[in-house]
């Protein structure tokens, strides 16, 4: 089965950015690998004059942001360190049972690199990563800064959905068939990389001892380990 792995390029940003960023990228990915059973919705950025697209599923929204909050949580325990998130698309076949294993077993099919490293804020206030800084009469060096910060970003993360764009244009030939009509994506895990993060890691464990036969997470820890 053809597996084709995408790594995007890596984006500096700081904490009360992260948010905005991974919107933009997870739902763009998650929207060109939609099956057509979507209500496409125009999303403005709320800190960048960027437009992307999102399914307009309520289930696909609450689980990215879920994975949001969670990267962003390690973040800030790890601050000042490049983060990696990764979603993999994969489908499910059926196996016959023999001892040991179950009936069923994830394959992947694609998977996406999310780059990011985490700087201090050059903002006069980052405390929540939900908020857009305050203004507080920075010295003028600082605004500079902020701004400068800011454009470079948002050219920055303008390539990385164009390269998302082109990619899932050009490589089709990895696409599984569509075994469900009645889904808005094709199956996917979001999973966040940390080796100094044993919570991480036994979560990772409690799911593939849960998930059957785990193809797929081998794959994305064999690739997130080296």
């Amino acid at each position: 089965m053809n597996h084709e792995v995408f790594t995007l390029n890596e984006l500096e940003v700081e904490n009360f950015e992260i948010q905005e960023v991974l919107r933009c990228i997870l739902h763009t990915i998650v929207f060109h690998r939609a099956l057509g059973l979507v209500r496409p919705r125009d999303i403005d950025s709320e800190l960048f004059d960027i437009t992307y697209v999102q399914c307009g599923d309520p289930d696909v929204e609450k689980k990215l942001e879920e994975k949001i909050d969670q990267f962003i949580a390690w973040v800030e325990k790890h601050p000042n360190k490049k983060s990696q998130m990764c979603i993999s698309f994969y489908e499910i076949k059926n196996k016959q049972a023999a001892w040991f294993t179950n009936k069923t077993e994830r394959l992947c099919w694609e998977q996406w690199f999310i780059n990011l490293s985490v700087v201090s804020s050059k903002s006069p206030t980052g405390k929540s990563h939900h908020l857009k800084p305050l203004a507080v009469d920075p010295s003028e060096t600082a605004v500079e800064e902020m701004s400068a910060h800011r454009a470079s970003l948002e050219k920055s993360l303008r390539e990385v959905l164009f390269k998302i764009i082109t990619l899932v244009n050009e490589k089709k030939d990895h696409i599984p068939p569509v075994q469900n009509q009645d889904v808005v994506s094709f199956p996917y895990e979001i999973t966040i990389p940390s080796s100094s993060d044993s919570s991480f890691g036994m979560d990772m464990i409690k799911r593939m001892l849960q998930t059957g036969h785990p193809t797929m997470l081998r794959v994305v820890n064999n690739k997130m380990g080296g």
